[in-house]
């Protein structure tokens, strides 16, 4: 059977990124896509590995021939999901997710209607602009900057099927982790999961 998509969306500074790496180091059927996208590496990040960094042309290219699930400009730069990768994963049964924004996210669920979703908000606005703060990689201007678009992304928390706060970690990780393993129990995946034994346990004779 197929693995089960998930749509992450999360406002920059919410901790989307280290749950979502917490949640699949400690469970291998859950792997991460790797988005396209026309920004700079940031120190430390890997083509590849963190993203696949292309020039503006390539992702035209990559629009114009209908490689993306979904695609959004997301301040000043742009990303991508290939849809290729996403089906791939989900063919060999791992569930797969997708850390994109709420215009990628309505763009999945339009394409995509099983998909599960999920938004992750910060406890407060005092704790989403010291965490922001506390990366010492952008100038007081684009932390406004990224405020003021964190606070639009988070208007949109309401078009999710799950809402996690990320107040303290591993009460987010365990919430994260449950939604999962709630999705896996569910009857029609149960029984797919288990068509073996369900045959045996109702076999008349």
């Amino acid at each position: 059977m197929n693995g089960t998509l998930y749509v992450v969306s999360a406002p920059s500074g919410a901790g989307k990124t280290s749950l979502l790496k917490a949640l699949t180091d400690s469970d291998p059927q859950i792997g991460v896509a790797v988005s396209h996208t026309t920004r700079a590496p940031r120190p430390g990040e890997q083509d590849g590995v963190h993203y696949h960094f292309v020039d503006a042309a390539t992702f035209d290219a990559m629009i114009a021939t209908g490689e993306f699930l979904e695609h959004a400009e997301v301040h000043g730069n742009r990303y991508g999901t290939s849809q290729a990768a996403v089906t791939a994963v989900l063919e060999t049964g791992r569930d797969l997710v997708l850390e994109i924004d709420w215009q990628g996210a309505r763009q999945v669920r339009a394409a995509m209607f099983q998909a599960t979703s999920i938004f992750i908000l910060p406890p407060s606005r005092v704790e989403l602009e010291a965490r922001l703060r506390a990366r010492a990689q952008d100038s007081e201007t684009v932390i406004a900057e990224r405020v003021a678009a964190a606070i639009e992304e988070m208007e949109h928390h309401a078009e999710y099927q799950y809402l996690v706060i990320n107040d303290r970690f591993e009460e987010a990780l365990s919430d994260l982790a449950a939604i999962f393993r709630a999705r896996r129990l569910d009857a029609a995946n149960q029984a797919e999961r288990h068509r073996e034994l369900i045959e045996k346990l109702l076999a008349t004779h």
